[in-house]
């Protein structure tokens, strides 16, 4: 069917002109395209759960914009903190997070400081946490879900280069566009810093602290027909890092007649890669939408340590490699039954082989401790494991009346790994309109959350016995899957147009609560279970959003704690295990109130700025993690300036300021349970970039 658009003609007259048939199917093609993105987002409802959304406006705008860390972007949502290295906590969790690719999700990798993920590529960015449906399992303390950019709907690209204090580039650039039934989108960047991970040290500069990351993305898309779409996604990342230093340490342990070591020389390094591919067939009729998606996932994380100054300082001088392999299948359809109904069910597998080799040079010691010689000698240690789990769940969303949405479901899920577990989680979730300003919202969920496989070691502590590396504690139990009930209710309103306030409360009550630590030399994290345990919390959340101003601000409150460690209890020592076997205790990412805030405003002259900023009490640290570092508070500035040069548009440069007052802040004090070494947060730093839009 031909399309015409008018053309300027004289007053009183009018014509019309037939668009060519290849504009018409681009038009057609691009229409298409969005309804299958709706209908591919219905499959997956958010009835009572808790949605925050970070939109292109969002990511744009933020000080550093779109190159700003993947979890430098979720602090700005209530309920997440943050920890050392970078990492996030969501609602007293530890990690516990899952990512979905255009609602396909995405299994996890090996633990390490990189992000997989960058908001470059992103469309749209929503978190999701609380009493989730049940077609949410595995990773339940928050869903990230990811939309896609798209050839189909942004056409065109960029190539833009950032950097600044600490030695910091980062070139990046990326495309879309479309032909035919075919789009496409693809970016890539580049990142050098001499500030990779958190200096140990409170000064300005940390010592050995480089780090060169890496990372591609790709989407294509066919449209098939008018009602299926199939779709290829893939990324990589891979990422080098220098462990910082800290200067000062005195040997303990004298290496082949050698005495002197300086610790600001250590050489430890660790790499890490993933990589994962979908492929998405979906398609969509009158009463039936549905989504299969293949997919593959490889993680590899490699600690290399100092060979002398590692036996020097501690003993134990460990290279550690662990990988994993996975491939699986996830189903998701919906069925709407009538006005009143819809049915919603589907499916996952996954299969998974993960490996663990480690080369650790140690020393012979005698009774006392002592060890026999300056001489060390090496311990090979190899494990391997393969892991599967299954998953199908089943659920009704239901109105009853216009204003009223339950949404009831149940989910079975199966894993079959270091040991076989399974079990049945009831959902029930009711959201009600009170007024047309005013929704309340409460949910329960039974949750079932598997340990990682590629995160359980598997070592043989009596190869250990009588060395260095031998722990006070030999008990080693598996760790097993965490049960968690799960209760939430909330209310949000809108109080004048663009201005929405909310309050949100929850509770966890947790059976073999998991939490992870890094216990051992290599900075690799290692799961384990308390037998039980609490999280409690609150939070506030006021948003305004209206023509060029952008204004938000979070509070939460928060108690997480545990009681009894029933898994890899080498990790702990005996005076610990033996308080936390009988008290409740906080846990490593407890963190009683946090804050965040920020806003940005948009001239018409082009020009952008944003500031926010994040307040926290402080993580927990000392004897059984019954203390806490100092309260902090940081904050951030970005002006951003669209621009003419050379006779063309869509440049723009922008300039970022991090940690404003140049504030001296602990992130961690290297105690507590499961934690490594001293954590200090960036100093002041100023940043610039220019990108050109083409």
């Amino acid at each position: 069917m031909p399309r015409f658009v008018f053309r300027a003609v004289a007053v009183g007259a009018f014509a019309l002109t037939a668009l060519p048939v290849a504009a018409q199917q681009a038009e057609e093609i691009v229409v298409t395209a969005r309804r299958l993105d709706e209908q591919r987002n219905g499959l997956s409802p958010r009835t009572g759960a808790s949605q925050y959304v970070f939109d292109q406006t969002a990511i744009d705008l933020q000080p550093q914009g779109p190159d700003r860390s993947f979890n430098r972007l979720l602090l700005q949502a209530p309920g997440v903190v943050q920890d050392g290295e970078g990492g996030i906590r969501i609602r007293g969790d530890h990690a516990n997070l899952q990512y979905r690719l255009n609602g396909v999700l995405i299994p996890e990798g090996v633990g390490g400081f990189g992000d997989t993920f960058e908001t470059r590529f992103a469309n749209k960015i929503e978190l999701l946490t609380g009493a989730l449906p049940a077609q949410y399992g595995y990773r339940t303390a928050g869903v990230i879900e990811i939309e896609t950019k798209d050839g189909a709907r942004d056409k065109g690209g960029s190539v833009s280069l950032y950097g600044g204090s600490n030695g910091t580039i980062k070139p990046s650039a990326d495309d879309g566009g479309s032909s035919g039934t075919w789009s496409w989108y693809v970016s890539g960047s580049y990142l050098r810093s001499d500030r990779g991970l958190d200096s140990p040290t409170p000064g300005r500069d940390a010592l050995h602290d480089a780090t060169e990351q890496g990372r591609g993305f790709v989407y294509l898309s066919n449209v098939l027909n008018s009602d299926t779409r199939v779709s290829i996604i893939a990324g990589s990342s891979a990422s080098r890092f220098e462990i910082p230093n800290t200067p000062g340490q005195d040997v303990a342990f004298p290496l082949n007649g050698r005495t002197q070591f300086a610790s600001a020389q250590l050489n430890e390094r660790q790499r890490e890669s993933n990589s994962y591919a979908i492929v998405a067939l979906q398609s969509s009729t009158e009463k039936f939408d549905w989504q299969v998606a293949p997919f593959l996932r490889y993680s590899q994380v490699r600690f290399t340590p100092d060979p002398v100054g590692d036996l020097m300082f501690s003993g134990v001088a460990g290279d550690v490699k662990r990988s994993s392999f996975a491939t699986g299948i996830q189903f998701d359809g919906a069925y709407r039954i009538d006005d009143q109904h819809t049915l919603r069910g589907g499916l996952f597998t996954q299969a998974e082989r993960g490996i663990s080799k480690a080369n650790i040079a140690v020393f012979d010691v005698g009774s006392d401790g002592t060890p026999l010689s300056d001489r060390s000698r090496s311990i090979a240690d190899k494990s391997a494991k393969t892991g599967y789990l299954y998953g199908v769940y089943l659920q009704d969303e239901w109105k009853p009346i216009e204003r009223l949405t339950v949404n009831a479901g149940l989910r079975f899920d199966l894993v079959n790994a270091y040991v076989n577990e399974s079990a049945l989680q009831p959902r029930l979730s009711v959201s009600y309109k009170l007024t047309d300003k005013t929704t309340v919202h409460a949910g329960y969920s039974r949750f079932f959350i598997p340990p990682a496989l590629e995160l359980v070691g598997n070592s043989s502590l009596a190869k250990f016995a009588g060395t260095t590396n031998a722990p006070a504690v030999t008990q080693n139990d598996p760790v097993r899957s965490e049960r968690a009930d799960y209760y939430d209710v909330g209310i949000s309103h809108e109080l004048v147009p663009g201005l929405q306030i909310g309050v949100d409360g929850y509770i966890k009550k947790s059976r073999n609560l998991q939490d992870e630590g890094q216990f051992g030399q290599a900075l690799i994290l290692t799961p384990i279970n308390f037998r039980e345990g609490h999280v409690y919390g609150v939070e506030g959340s006021v948003s305004y959003r209206r023509g060029p101003v952008q204004l938000y601000t979070n509070l939460t409150w928060l108690r997480a704690s545990g009681r009894d460690i029933i898994s890899s209890q080498f990790g702990v020592e005996p005076d610990e295990l033996a308080y936390i076997r009988t008290n409740w205790v906080k846990l490593d990412h407890d963190q009683r109130y946090s804050a965040s805030a920020g806003g940005s405003y948009s001239f018409d002259t082009g020009t952008s700025v944003a500031i926010d900023a994040l307040y926290q009490t402080g993580l927990a640290k000392g004897f059984a993690s019954t203390e806490h570092v100092t309260p902090y508070l940081t904050a951030n500035l970005g002006i951003s300036q669209d621009f003419t040069a050379w006779g063309a548009d869509g440049w723009s440069a922008r300039f970022d300021v991090l940690n404003l007052s140049d504030r001296v802040y602990q992130i961690r004090d290297g105690s507590g349970i499961g934690v490594g070494q001293a954590q200090y947060g960036v100093r002041r730093s100023f940043f610039a970039g220019v990108t050109k839009k083409f």
